[in-house]
C-alpha cells in the first residue's frame, strides 16, 4: 500500500514526534510512504490532502497534528472543521485519511502522552480502512 503523510508543523515538538512513529509503524506495515508532506497548522492540511488524494500513486493519507487548548474555543473550530473537511475529501476520492490529530479541549502535556497511541493509530486506520473498501469493492 502507498500512503502520504501529512504533518501540522504547529506544536512541532509534538508532531516531529508522532511522524517518526508513524513512519516507524508504516514500515513495520510495509507500507511505502510516496510523499511526506508538511503544512503549518491542522487548518491547512485539507488542500493538501485533496491534492495528494488525485494522485493515482497514493492508496491513503496519514494525518498527523495536535491541536492543543489556549484561552479561547478556537482549538475546537479548528478541531471540528479540519476533521469535516478531510471526512468530505476521504468520501469524494473513495481513499482512506486518518484524523491522526490529537485535540481538541486538551493541554500540551496531554499531547505529548499522546504521541505513540495516536500515530500508531492514525497508519493502523488507513490500512485497515483500505482493506475494508477493498472488500466492498470486490
Amino acid at each position: 500500500m502507498n500512503i502520504a503523510i501529512v504533518v501540522s508543523d504547529f506544536n512541532e515538538k509534538v508532531t516531529s514526534r508522532m511522524r517518526l512513529v508513524a513512519e516507524e509503524k508504516a514500515q513495520k506495515l510495509n507500507l511505502q510512504i510516496v510523499r511526506m508532506c508538511n503544512v503549518p497548522g491542522v487548518y491547512d492540511m485539507p488542500i493538501v490532502v485533496d491534492s495528494l488524494l488525485g494522485r493515482k500513486d497514493i492508496d491513503g493519507v496519514v494525518t498527523l497534528g495536535a491541536v492543543i487548548k489556549g484561552q479561547t474555543k478556537h482549538d475546537e473550530v479548528i478541531s471540528h472543521a479540519t476533521a469535516r473537511a478531510l471526512t468530505d475529501l476521504s468520501i469524494k476520492y473513495g481513499k482512506p485519511v486518518s484524523l491522526g490529530i490529537s485535540g481538541p479541549g486538551m493541554q500540551e502535556r496531554h499531547a505529548y502522552a499522546r504521541i505513540r497511541p495516536v500515530a500508531e493509530r492514525a497508519v493502523e486506520a488507513v490500512v485497515k480502512v483500505s482493506a475494508e473498501l477493498g472488500k466492498i469493492q470486490r
